[in-house]
């Protein structure tokens, strides 16, 4: 089975900052991590890969300092990783990036598609559903435990608000999982060394086929009109005495910024 894990190369969120020109994260000279989420998707390849056989490959989007997310990926076990990047690219929104990884997912080839069920650095969730509809394959969103995969099709269980849904599907089929669904492995002394030594493959607008009205900042139909960095809050109240206390003061408190 062929699996393709889309990961993504998150800054580390007590060093954002922001172009102010831009609008957008600075990512160069900023610590990265691959999206939390992302660690879940990669360990369940792997899972499946141990289970039915095959091979995993890791792809992301993103400049060249993505390849440090790419080499941590081949520590954790992928057979083969590729990063999608040109300097067309920046600037994209969610659909232009999912323009991007479906043309390089084409060329990939692929059984399976598994993405983390959101960044954390834009919260969107729509890259990987967007992903699947320009491959026009079925999507199963929020998966917290597969319950079977073979070459027939998959089954899982995906989360909701209350429970969870069984749903089954068949191949090719792409995934959007959870943190609930496990817990990802650390990087083997065999991993790491492997990790020094991977080649990744490049692939720019031309490898993958990408119009360059598609890509970056002309692809993108949405704008960022402004973004930033919240402020953090010092200003800390304990409540003290019995709880019917506690309640009357709150209250008190919460009418004094009308709250209430």
């Amino acid at each position: 089975m062929n699996i393709v894990v889309c990961i993504k190369q998150v800054p580390d969120t007590a060093e954002v900052r922001i172009n102010p020109e831009t609008n957008t994260l600075v990512r160069e000279g900023v610590p990265g991590i691959i999206n939390p989420y992302d660690l879940h998707a990669l360990e369940a390849a792997l899972q499946i890969r141990e289970k039915v056989g095959g091979k995993v490959t890791a792809l992301t989007m993103g400049p060249p300092q993505a390849e440090e997310a790419l080499r941590e990926a081949v520590s954790m076990g992928v057979d083969e990783v590729r990063l999608v990047s040109d300097r067309a690219f920046a600037g994209a929104d969610t659909w232009a990036t999912s323009y991007a990884l479906y043309k390089a997912i084409e060329k990939i080839g692929f059984d399976m598609i598994l993405c983390g069920k959101q960044a954390i650095d834009g919260d969107t969730a729509q890259v990987g559903p967007e992903v699947a509809e320009f491959l026009n394959i079925p999507h199963i969103a929020y998966v917290r435990k597969i319950d079977d995969v073979n070459a027939g099709g998959i089954k899982v269980q995906r989360l909701m608000d209350e429970g969870y849904d069984i749903v089954e599907s068949t191949l090719p089929v792409l995934l959007t999982v959870v943190k609930e669904l496990n817990t990802p492995r650390l990087p083997s002394l065999k991993g790491k060394m492997a990790a020094k030594k991977a080649v990744i493959t490049k692939m720019d607008m031309v490898a993958i086929g990408a119009g360059e009205e598609n890509v970056g900042l002309k692809g993108s139909p949405t704008q960022v009109r402004k973004i930033f960095a919240p402020q953090a809050k010092t200003d800390r109240k304990m409540l003290q005495g019995s709880i019917e206390e506690q309640v009357n003061t709150l209250v008190q408190e919460l009418r004094g910024i009308k709250c209430v």
